[in-house]
């Protein structure tokens, strides 16, 4: 995973079976899944691998039960099974986890049993958990610090947790192990058509260099997430949106909020979301809000009314409210939501994915949501292989095993320890970062190689010189790329910190 190689690659291919451009959930999926068919596969990322959207999920591998509640019953199924595939193919990184949903009358217990046996029910053999009902006693004792005013007990029900960043990395080498090329820090700058008027070459800029290269391949597929319309733009200036984008924020407290291993689901939030509180790496994940926007922006952050309205909501339900003082860090993504002329609220838009293909042949792929990327990645392989003209190759991704370079994987700046945040990380895993998970700025290290940024900012901080030198050494970079990585990264991880009103 050498950059200087990978470049050669590129430049000595004539052609490739398939360019994805885009490196998060999406088109890290599509790379594994056509590098495992034995496919050609050059990927390019504008930023690093996983920097969008897909490092700042809400950390859950679930079918959606609001879905359930909205009636997308096949979206809620097929979200269910692909949960199962993934925690047998990435057992390191997904594990079980209870959410408690509150109930403050006998109408609300049964109406909310019902809904999650039925959620039970879709999951069939792929079912984390049963379903079971507690007493108040029962959840005032297992959630010492929930709010028991007029609690009538509750639900409590079983889904997936994942670190969603690590997911994608070891998606993104596991697809390097089976032979597929792929760059960080590559933007891609312009499209362009071959005698047959179909898109089949690609420019773009080495951000490090700044030198300009191409790429030529059969089929280009478009998975840049909330961007996608910029890439159909460069391919057809006229093209009309396909994508309406969402923000969702969260913010991360301490553990102390809501100690254990139950995660709490409050089901009716004033944006007609619900909201959870989610143990996760030894912090409490609280979130998320959904928050149309016009234009995704490269770092997103929470709102000021989007911080308070989670601390307000969840302060509800919990004995101790949560205030602007306690949050340790926070994080929003970007939703790419299919766009719909008909439908008003982001919140209503449906998380099934889209696959379109333009007259000249770029294959966009959006929506979905981070549970089915790798049905989302079949889908968008198979119809590949069509646009290109290849001979039909099966799927194998249903039990492809997601490798990590991790040495070992019981690491804890790999696995979801529920017990302990992964803040611990030595000139050896900075060096193994870079030479085998394209990590090339300390941000990259902090923030996706490990989480130590959105997990403890204040370590972060400290760790950064450490970092910034490491990676100098290992990149051959001089002390200007040390004092200006720096002054970057301390400007990312206080733009993820707040200051109490």
């Amino acid at each position: 995973m050498n950059r200087d190689a990978v470049l050669e690659i590129i430049q000595s291919t004539d052609r490739f079976d398939i360019i994805v451009v885009g490196g998060g959930a999406s088109g890290a999926g599509i790379a594994l899944d056509a590098a495992s068919r034995g496919l050609r596969v050059c990927l390019l990322e504008r930023f690093d691998f996983s920097s969008g959207t897909s490092s700042r999920s809400t950390k859950l591998v679930h079918g959606g039960v609001r879905y359930l509640r909205q009636g997308n019953i096949s979206l809620v199924r097929d979200a269910l099974h692909e949960r199962d595939l993934l925690l047998a193919n990435a057992p390191h990184l997904v594990r079980d986890l209870p959410f408690f949903i509150p109930c403050y009358s006998r109408f609300e217990k049964i109406w909310y049993s019902a809904g999650l046996s039925a959620y039970d029910i879709l999951a069939g053999r792929h079912r984390f958990g049963r379903k079971t009902v507690w007493t108040r006693t029962q959840s005032s004792e297992r959630l010492p610090t929930l709010r028991t005013e007029s609690l009538r007990g509750g639900v409590v029900y079983h889904d997936g947790q994942f670190d969603d960043a690590r997911l994608n990395i070891d998606l993104i080498y596991s697809a390097v192990r089976h032979h597929a090329v792929v760059l960080n820090y590559a933007r891609v700058v312009a499209l362009s058509k071959g005698e047959s008027w179909l898109v089949e070459r690609v420019k773009f800029v080495d951000d490090e260099t700044g030198q300009e290269h191409h790429v030529s391949g059969r089929c280009v597929v478009n998975a840049t997430g909330a961007e996608v319309d910029d890439l159909r733009n460069m391919d057809d200036p006229t093209a009309a949106p396909i994508v309406a984008c969402s923000r969702g924020s969260h913010v991360v407290l301490d553990a102390s909020f809501l100690p254990g291993q139950t995660a709490l689901m409050i089901p009716k939030t004033p944006d007609r979301r619900v909201l959870f509180a989610i143990p996760w790496h030894g912090r409490l994940v609280v979130g998320t809000t959904d928050v149309g926007i016009d234009r995704p922006a490269v770092d997103p952050v929470p709102s000021d009314e989007e911080i308070d309205f989670i601390l307000t909501t969840a302060g509800r339900y919990l004995t101790r409210a949560p205030t602007r003082g306690d949050v340790i860090s926070t994080f929003a993504g970007i939703r790419p939501l299919v766009r719909h002329a008909h439908v008003g609220s982001t919140s209503q838009l449906s998380r099934d994915h889209s696959i379109t293909v333009s007259p000249s042949g770029l294959l966009t792929l959006t929506g979905g949501k981070w549970t089915t990327y790798r049905r989302m990645a079949e889908d968008a392989v198979n119809q590949a292989i069509k646009l290109a003209g290849l001979a039909p190759r099966d799927c194998v991704t249903r039990t492809l095993t997601i490798v990590t370079s991790s040495p070992s994987t019981s690491s804890s700046s790999h696995t979801l320890d529920p017990n302990a945040h992964p803040c611990a990380i030595s000139d050896a895993d900075v060096v193994r970062f870079a030479r085998h998970e394209f990590a090339r700025t300390p941000d990259d290290v902090l923030a996706r190689r490990t989480r130590i940024a959105v997990l403890d900012p204040a370590r972060a901080l400290a760790l950064l010189p450490m970092i910034a030198h490491a990676l100098a050494r290992e990149l051959n970079h001089d002390h200007a790329w040390i004092k200006l990585q720096i002054a970057r990264t301390t400007n990312l991880i206080n733009r993820r910190r707040i200051t109490p009103a």
